[in-house]
């Protein structure tokens, strides 16, 4: 009977304790409600002169819609210059940017492979050619983006408050509807603007920048000597390093940028596999410093813990809370019948109870987030409906992710894209 009281208790304190890491969520997503417009209305005193980073591997098919929409800003085309790194290319990336209206450097270096060693590359040549102190920031972006037209303008306004070192933008993505795993990540990362970003912003927390679409103040860059985030997660490690420091990043949500999600389970679980393994990286490097960054109070010390949970795979505790699961199916091999029949009975039950849990959460999630941005989102209504109830699955492929990244080694993969969807059909 011991037995069973002690898996009645385990059962308790893991579902206590993720209850009470993620309970500030439930904040988050109130404030995200409540307040339907994040916009900032701050009127900016003077428009800067930025430039464009954009890293590209193999990327012809798409890198000119990305320049195409990047020339259409509604900003002055002489404040906004854009520079494409053809990173070890093999294809026409760097020929077709280049009479897209880009200016284009080429690399090539199979030893230090990634985006944040391609950036870091490119803002060096920007600096040897004394381009460097002509910016006050620098954006990046994805090759297979498409921007808004008033992407730029909204970004200066919002970095005109000169209180934040980087500011992220509001992600949507161009083929929502293609099938469950593009939709599973889109509604993901929607989650992530209006739930999560949106709600810091509102409740003066830091933010954190996520792979593409935001703003690097120009010192910054200066203060470091170009871009130090080689990390397979470089954006996480870039975020994770601002919140320890305490420099602050921002949210701009009228700042909408399109993205390109993967089609393919293959694509999908390579670049997952990279993230939860950049992940681990950022957390063994940060991990203290951000403790470090919680002992100071204040809403530091509410960023600092925000980051923290985001890159410790809380997906570790349901595991391991399953693992012990087994284990005492094992050690009842060995006791009376009766003993085992209620601790099959209490494992069962709690393993059950954690899949219908963890589907009626995010299926709850995402139809909030589905329903809160529902004219936004580029794609039939059937399809936002449908998708909707793969979502949590598309979430669950994260447990066999977590694990495999534990032990395997990752290398940066690229992905490939070959959308060519057109400005009006995406914005």
């Amino acid at each position: 009977m011991k037995l069973i009281a002690f898996v009645e208790q385990f059962n308790m304190v893991i579902a206590m304790v993720i209850g009470l890491v993620y309970c500030y969520q439930v904040a988050y997503l109130a404030v995200g409600l409540l307040r339907r417009r994040w916009q900032d209305l701050h009127r900016p005193a003077r428009l800067r002169k930025y430039a464009a980073l954009i890293s590209a591997r193999n990327e012809e098919g798409v890198i000119g819609e990305l320049i195409a929409s990047l020339k259409r800003q509604n900003y002055p085309a002489d404040l906004l210059d854009i520079y494409v790194v053809a990173d070890n290319c093999t294809d026409r990336t760097a020929s077709v940017a280049q009479a897209a209206g880009a200016r284009v450097c080429r690399r090539f270096n199979r030893q230090e492979v990634g985006k944040g060693y391609a950036l870091d590359f490119l803002l060096k040549y920007i600096a040897a050619e004394g381009k460097d102190q002509e910016y006050a920031g620098y954006f990046v972006f994805d090759a297979d983006n498409i921007v808004d037209a008033n992407f730029v303008s909204e970004m200066n306004r919002t970095f005109d408050r000169g209180d934040f070192t980087a500011i992220t933008s509001y992600r949507n993505s161009k083929n929502f509807g293609q099938n469950w795993i593009s939709a599973g990540y889109s509604i993901w990362f929607l989650r992530e603007a209006r739930f999560v970003n949106a709600a810091r912003m509102a409740l003066g927390i830091n933010c954190a920048v996520s792979g593409t679409g935001f703003l690097v103040s120009a010192d910054l860059i200066r203060e470091k000597g170009g871009w130090p985030y080689h990390l397979l997660t470089e954006d996480i490690q870039f975020s994770a390093e601002c919140a320890a420091e305490g420099r602050r990043i921002g949210y701009c949500e009228g700042a909408v940028i399109y993205d390109e999600q993967p089609t393919s389970f293959r694509q999908s679980w390579d670049q997952r596999l990279r993230w939860s393994k950049g992940f681990y990286q950022v957390d063994g490097a940060y991990g203290l410093p951000l403790l470090r960054g919680m002992l100071r109070g204040g809403r530091q010390a509410l960023g600092c813990y925000d980051l923290l949970v985001t890159i410790t795979p809380g997906v570790l505790l349901t595991l391991l809370g399953g693992a012990i699961q087994m284990m005492l199916l094992l050690v009842c091999l060995w006791a009376p019948a009766d003993v085992t029949r209620q601790v099959l009975a209490l494992t069962g039950n709690f393993l059950l109870a954690g899949f219908t849990g963890f589907y009626r959460g995010f299926f709850l999630y995402g139809a909030i987030t589905v329903a809160s941005e529902w004219r936004k989102i580029k794609a039939q209504s059937w399809q936002k409906v449908v998708y909707l109830f793969a979502f949590p699955l598309f979430m669950l492929t994260y447990l066999p992710i977590t694990v495999a990244a534990l032990f395997q080694k990752v290398e940066w993969k690229p992905i490939r894209h070959k959308s060519v969807a057109q400005l009006d059909q995406a914005a």
